[in-house]
């Protein structure tokens, strides 16, 4: 009877890994990092199942063999190895062994990716759209109205990257105040506010940030940014105040804002105060290090640390932080990081540096969906200042900090898309 069963099991193996497969490894041997990414969408698009070894050489992809998918690997100078099925099969059988922390999990389809985008988007670039670009995973451009109108369920991926969700246009007032594409920006914000129906810029990005939370809550996965990560909470627990001062929507913030936010309507923070001072570059005291203290930071010493998570009983976080180093220098924001006393208690945290009470990198869920937050806006831009040409990422092929980004783009090939109710 056990050699039966051993003879049916050794069937079953075979059947199943009888082709050839393509390895893609990930780990400090991979030529393109980010563009294997393109690599493993491409073979989504194309209705080719890719299995993600979780922890296995940083994170490797597997998928059947062809000679089309061959050659976009060789044209995109991705390394990869052709691999028997007998090869393949010892790969799997180290993964899936129950002593190594290790997994896989098989992405089924490529996932419909949205970026919110304004219109006039200057003077800063984006590093998801960057990456996305140099990946080649095709997004769609989306903005307020497209979120008001319910367009983003078409998607199953949204990001938010250096955007003001308080509308208070980044708190540049003090430096950028006279600049043209500051004067712009306001008034490209202003009309659309009224297009859609709003007396205020400020209360037009609240109902958008309503509506971006309710897309999770449906089963939409959400990646932010820099200060979309922290205005983002900041306009969900101030629905109901106005923190806006003059210059920003025509009258002054309500005198008794800080006593009326409600952090049961954020979803990452809590019991953060307000930055009201409408000359002071910084929204609340989330961020960590605070705006003022980054001059003093030494960029040679700073790094944050990925944390480690069981890929077998864990496998989300599991995902979201592979990589080929578990150690990243850091980089800058207008929201750099995230004070750890200020983040909710059941929120998941990815990566901090070490011996400080910053964190870099977060998730979450909410309702039938996730969202995650990186600080930072360039992870290969130690501290990109405005105006700054964007980041050449075939300079930077194998970036752990874009490798973040990356994971999360892949995370939802597995899901179903969000579905309004």
């Amino acid at each position: 009877m056990k050699k039966l069963m051993f003879l049916f099991l050794l069937l079953v193996t075979t059947t199943a890994f009888a082709q050839d497969k393509l390895f893609i490894y990930m780990d400090l041997k991979q030529t393109n990092d980010l563009k294997a990414y393109g690599i493993a969408y491409y073979a989504l698009q194309h209705g080719i199942e890719v299995d993600w070894l979780l922890n296995y050489r940083g994170g490797s992809f597997m998928m059947d063999y062809n000679d089309v998918l061959a050659n976009e690997c060789r044209i995109r100078g991705v390394a990869f190895d052709e691999l028997s099925a007998a090869q393949a099969s010892q790969i799997y059988a180290t993964v899936q062994d129950v002593d190594n922390n290790m997994d896989v999990v098989r992405l089924e389809k490529a996932p419909k990716i949205a970026v919110y985008i304004p219109p006039n988007y200057k003077p800063w670039d984006d590093a998801v759209t960057l990456a996305l670009n140099y990946a080649q995973i095709p997004y769609t451009q989306i903005w307020d109205e497209d979120v008001l109108d319910g367009k983003i369920y078409k998607y199953d991926w949204l990001h938010l990257h250096h955007e003001d969700f308080t509308g208070q246009y980044g708190k540049f007032y003090a430096a950028y105040g006279n600049a043209p594409w500051y004067i712009e920006e306001q008034a490209t914000y202003e009309k659309e506010a009224h297009r859609l129906g709003f007396k205020k810029v400020s209360d037009e990005k609240k109902a958008v940030a309503v509506a971006i939370k309710n897309y999770v809550g449906h089963g939409g996965f959400l990646f932010a940014m820099c200060s979309a990560t922290e205005t983002l909470d900041i306009a969900l627990a101030a629905q109901h105040t106005d923190i806006c001062d003059v210059m920003f929507d025509g009258d002054p913030p309500d005198p008794d804002a800080q006593q009326k936010l409600d952090y049961s309507q954020c979803l990452a923070f809590q019991n953060f105060k307000l930055v009201m001072n409408p000359y002071q570059y910084a929204f609340s005291d989330i961020n960590d290090p605070s705006n003022d203290m980054v001059q003093f930071r030494d960029p040679s010493t700073d790094y944050f640390t990925l944390f480690q998570f069981s890929a077998k009983y864990d496998p989300v976080p599991t995902m979201l932080t592979q990589d080929q180093v578990n150690v990243i220098h850091n980089f800058m924001g207008q929201t750099t990081s995230f004070k750890r006393s200020l983040i909710k208690p059941n929120v998941i945290i990815l990566a901090q540096k070490e011996g400080t009470d910053e964190v870099k990198y977060i998730h979450g869920d909410y309702g039938k969906g996730t969202w995650t937050f990186l600080g930072g806006h360039d992870p290969e831009a130690y501290e990109h200042l405005v105006g700054d040409p964007p980041t050449d990422l075939s300079l930077h092929k194998n970036s752990p900090g874009y490798r973040l980004i990356l994971n999360n783009i892949l995370f939802p090939a597995a899901e179903r898309k969000p579905q309004k109710t």
